[in-house]
């Protein structure tokens, strides 16, 4: 599973996310959210704070791109 870590947080996604939108799985601790990155939006939160999920779609925002990238370099196989 493709892993990106942004701070204290991992950015991940799975092979079998393949029939879904870009998106990603960011984990900390025992934490996990799923946030689509076009356009950025929560799908679901589990244990994060609200403050915590405003700095990591700011993360998400300022590191679209690269995860984007990430994300199509890996279902384009």
């Amino acid at each position: 599973m493709p892993t990106t870590r942004i701070g204290p947080y991992k950015f991940r996604f799975y092979s079998s996310d393949r029939d879904e939108p870009p998106h990603m799985h960011v984990i900390r601790e025992s934490k996990v959210a799923k946030l689509w990155l076009s356009p950025v939006s929560l799908q679901y939160n589990q244990g994060y704070r609200a403050s915590e999920i405003n700095t990591i779609m700011r993360l998400i925002l300022d590191n679209r791109e690269e995860l984007l990238e990430a994300w199509y370099a890996y279902f384009s196989k």
